[in-house]
Parts: C-alpha cells; structure tokens; sequence
C-alpha cells in the first residue's frame, strides 16, 4: 500500500494504487458513475492540479470527462464504500449514496489522496435516494473547503465542479452537479462502526491495520497498536475542532459518518462561519435543537469519538471490562488535549509567544464580552491592536477597558517586541472569512450562469490575511442578515 513512484498509465496524469478496494468485501461495493449526456465544466482547480501532477490539457482536450464519470481514468477502481453512522444521535447502517471513489491517486510528492466523485447517481448504498447533487452545495463544498485550506485547516478539497446537463428536484428544481472531491481518506468513525455493527471481527481488524499503515505509521511499532490507533485518532480530532474554533467555523452536521478518522474536515453541508460571538450559534435547517451549535462542537467531538472508542472495544483488550478501561483512559485526555489545542490557538489570536496559569481567563474574558455586546469573531480578534475599528459598545465597557489593561500587562511579560506581537496576530487572524451573506450572493449568480462573483470571492478567500484592493466590503459582515439565515444539507 506505500507504493511510490508509482507509474502514471492514465493520459489525464492520474497514478492510482488503490489499496482499499483490497480491504475485506464487506466494506464497499464496487459501482459506477451516472453516465450523464451533456455534462459541462464550471470550475477547475487549476493550483490542486498541480500539486496532483495532473495533465491539464489532456483533461481540457477529453472535455473534463473523468470529471462527471462519463470516463474512467486508467487505474481507477471505482467503488462505494459502506459506512454507519450516528445521525442526529440515531443510529443507521449508511453508505455512499452519492458518491464513488474512483481510487487512491499517488501524488508527485508521494502523498497517497483519495479522487471521489460526489453527486454521480445512485450506488448501492442510496436507500432509495437518487444518488445527485444540485449545483449550489457542491459549488458550497469547494468554496468553502479552499477556504478552510488557505486558513491552515486540515481539509478534503475541491478538484472540479461539473454541471450533469440534468435537473433534480429537492424543495424546488436545481442544475445536477458532480464534485470531485481530493482527500487524505474517506475513513469516517462511521466506517468503524459498520465493521463492529455487522460483527465482523476480520474486517474490524482489517480496517484498522489500514488505517495505521495509511494515517499514522509511527503506531506500527506502537507495542499495542490498535490503542496507538485510538490515541491517534483523538489526538487529531482535538486538534483539528481547536482550529475549528480559532476560525469561528461551524460545520452544522457533526454525525459519526462526517467524522474522518485522518483528522481532515470532510462533507461540507450546512457549514457556515459565525460572525457576531454566541456559542449558541447555529445555521443548519435540520439541527433544531442546536446539538451542533458552535460551542457545542468540543463536546460533540468527544461524543463521537466515544463511538470511535465503542467500535474498538473488541481489538483493545482481551476482556471487555479491560477494553472498556483502556477506552475510558483515552477518552479522559480528550477535554485536556483539545483545551490546550484550542488555548494553543487563541494564545496566537492575541498575541502570546509563552504560557502563563492566567491566558485561559484571559482570553475566556475577552469572549464573555464578546458574547456580551454581540461583537464580530472575526473583526475584533483582527482589531484588538486598533480599537477605532472595534465595536464601539464593547469599547465603552468598563469591563473591556480593565480586560485590555490585563492584556497590556500579560504582554509586557514577555521578551517579544511590538512589531512581532503585532505580526504573530495578523497571521493568525484572518482578514476574511466566507461570510455568510457573500457566500448566497456568489451562489446565487452561479445559479443565474454567472460565475465571476465565484470566482472573486474565491480568489479573495486564497488569501486570508490580506485585503484586495478596493474590497473592504468582504470584511464585515451584514447587518441582521444572520438573524433568519438558514443552512441546507443539499441532499
């Protein structure tokens, strides 16, 4: 499976090895893409390409039809891969219902990178389902990604968007959409669970030999490496959420089977950035009882490793009492792990190079009076050393007045000069997010045909930390917009 310099027979630069597919049966079905009649290009990444070592006019020239499925490169093994997973809380046998893995591509720096097709008609997995996407999530997924990929979140992300040439029907009629999507994996915690659902001990085991080789090796020579495996695993969640929060993300639909256990952020659906400061926050049409809400992501990510955890329990011990112990041991450093991932990250935000007992009330402070005033997330960490550009109730706070007093002192202890406080902020606060009522704008041109906006918006997002000429509009966010502003799963 770590085959490198592995020869590229595909005309498209494609150079597969697909290691999955060799897995036991039982975790995928091997299926086909819809073959669609008159599919058409609206966005290539031409920069991920690249970095794939993908042959770019031969995939101009076949019309971007590996792209849509209507051609399979050489070497690929498409399948769909079977899954479960806790949806809402709910337990349910899942799969790939809208999706194809069409291999296991070996990039020039010898990165092994599933290429998935998302929204390419039924499988075998569909429950009945029709197996497509609309334009508008997909479009939403490869935005948003490159997005979280130019802040320094661990990421899948967005090859190619495809129009079907077809129109689906949800709420209202859409254009059909295929999204190649480019991950480390698609190994969900959902995964695990179907292999423990179904009591298959081989697969389990199996699965997870795999998933050591494939995303974390040094656990080879773990003396029990399945525990290494779980350790693994928790330690990557944590510290992604912490990023997660650092940013203000919320990915609105935190079920077991959108969990990858290679520590990447995977399917973007209902996701959306905060703007004014409120743990309570929540975007997602189907989340009504905000189990997803920003605040709530920390805790939930520990709930679905629980899950993780369970699926496990029969390869961590020979007992299941002592199975049981060595996941509670786990599953005990989480809370730890992420708070010092995520003061790690807030230390950053303003402007601290060392620790000190006194950084996690200071900077849970500075969020109370966020909350407090309904300031931006965004803007304030950005502005911290400029308060004119601040919100002007928080300013007036006496309460803000005495918090910056403490920060100016924290500070003060330490050896770094102004400039490079100042530096270390502007590079881990963004200028720019996708913010909400940008991201439906550009959207909603993209449904009218014109995809300019897109393209813009995406070019501004490339680069967080710096401010297009002329553009300062895509700082701020819209007044009361976010007050009725509802996110959809686009299944």
């Amino acid at each position: 499976m770590n085959a490198t310099n592995q020869p590229c027979l595909d005309q498209f630069g494609f150079c597969f090895d697909n290691s999955y597919s060799k897995l036991p049966e039982v975790l995928f079905t091997p299926s086909n893409p819809k073959q669609f009649e008159n599919p058409s290009l609206v966005i290539f990444n031409s920069h991920l390409a690249s970095e794939l070592g993908l042959n770019v006019d031969s995939l101009k020239t076949a019309d971007w039809a590996c792209f849509s499925g209507r051609k399979i490169p050489d070497g690929a093994d498409p399948i769909a891969q079977a899954y479960a997973g806790h949806q809402f809380g709910r337990f349910a046998n899942l799969g790939d219902g809208r999706a194809i893995l069409l291999g296991e591509h070996i990039a020039p720096n010898s990165k092994r990178l599933d290429i998935q097709l998302k929204g390419c008609g039924p499988t075998p997995y569909s429950r009945s389902g029709d197996g497509l996407a609309g334009l508008g999530p997909m479009l939403r997924e490869y935005l948003i990604s490159e997005a979280m990929h130019a802040l320094g979140v661990p990421t899948t992300r967005g090859l190619a968007v495809m129009l079907t040439g077809d129109v689906i029907y949800r709420v209202e009629p859409l254009n059909g959409a295929v999204l190649t999507r480019v991950a480390a994996s698609h190994v969900r915690v959902g995964t695990f669970q179907y292999a423990a659902a179904i009591e298959n001990i081989d697969a389990l085991k199996a699965l997870a030999d795999y998933t050591i080789i494939r995303h974390y090796p040094a656990m080879e020579n773990h003396p029990q490496p399945y525990i290494g495996l779980l350790e693994a695993v928790i330690d990557a969640q944590a510290s992604l959420i912490a990023k997660w929060m650092r940013f203000g993300f919320i990915h609105g639909v935190m079920n077991t089977d959108n969990m990858s256990v290679a520590g990447e952020t995977i399917d973007y659906g209902p996701c959306a950035f905060m703007n004014a400061y409120s743990p309570k926050t929540v975007f997602s049409s189907i989340d009504t009882n905000g189990r997803y809400a920003f605040g709530n992501q920390p805790m939930i990510g520990e709930w679905n490793l629980t899950r993780f955890a369970e699926s496990l329990l029969s390869v961590l011990a020979e007992t299941h009492e002592d199975a049981i112990d060595i996941a509670t041991k786990f599953l005990n450093q989480y809370q730890t792990k992420y708070r010092d991932y995520w003061l790690c990250e807030m230390r950053k935000k303003i402007g601290l190079f060392n620790d000190e007992p006194s950084d996690l009330v200071l900077v849970e402070d500075l969020l109370m009076l966020m909350y407090k005033h309904q300031a931006d997330y965004t803007n304030t960490f950005r502005n911290l050393a400029n308060p004119s550009r601040l919100n002007t109730a928080l300013i007036a706070d006496g309460g803000f007045k005495n918090w910056q007093i403490l920060w100016k002192g924290r500070l003060s202890r330490q050896s770094q000069l102004a400039e490079e406080v100042t530096a270390l902020m502007d590079s881990n606060n963004p200028l720019l997010i996708p913010r909400n009522h940008i991201v439906e704008q550009v959207l909603g041109a993209a449904h009218q045909g014109d995809m300019e906006p897109f393209y813009d918006f995406l070019e501004a997002l490339s680069k967080p930390y710096q401010m297009p000429k002329n553009e300062r509009y895509l700082q701020g966010p819209s007044a009361s917009f976010d007050e009725s502003y509802q996110t959809f799963c686009g299944t």
